[in-house]
């Protein structure tokens, strides 16, 4: 009995060490789990992370010691909108923190609100059209310091196609 016992136990350890991995699927696009990927692929954007420190954008906190950034998908209307807090640490604009939405006012002085159509979010983050496009075709809504956001067009370019970048499932709402 001690044999078999054994030799059990050495069978299920050799599949569990030897078994390939199950692929996770990907968090569904938008979601808090998305969130948080995409502040760790802000975070190793250089153009993101140098760019909007060079222009004084990270900077413009109010003081507060971060920016708020929430996006949502429009046609998704039950979803909350995810959050990505952005603070100059080190010389550069970091993402400190990706999730779900924290604060719920906004300054429109500081801080960004984007939404658009899924179609539209994969679109811009295929890189088919930038951010000043797709504002002025109504694919991409926007609230928050227009002027900023027209001196950084370069980086939110960079931004959007983060979205393409993170895997997402973008056939459920978050």
């Amino acid at each position: 009995m001690k044999t078999l016992s054994t030799s059990l136990l050495a069978l299920l350890i050799t599949a569990a060490t030897t078994a390939p991995a199950i692929a996770q699927a990907p968090a569904v696009a938008l979601s808090v789990p998305w969130a948080q990927a995409m502040c760790t692929a802000w975070n190793a954007d250089p153009v993101l992370t140098d760019k909007l420190v060079e222009s004084g954008w990270a900077r413009n906190d109010a003081g507060r010691g971060f920016k708020l950034m929430q996006i949502y998908r429009a046609d998704c209307p039950k979803s909350a909108r995810i959050e990505m807090q952005i603070a100059l640490k080190d010389h550069q604009a970091r993402c400190v923190y990706g999730g779900a939405q924290r604060d719920t006012k906004l300054d429109g002085g500081v801080d960004y609100l984007m939404w658009a159509e899924t179609p539209r979010w994969r679109e811009m983050g295929a890189g088919d059209y930038g951010p000043m496009r797709a504002m002025m075709l109504g694919r991409l809504h926007f609230e928050g310091p227009k002027l900023e956001a027209m001196g950084n067009m370069g980086p939110f370019e960079n931004f959007l196609l983060l979205v393409g970048k993170v895997p997402g499932d973008w056939a459920a709402c978050p």
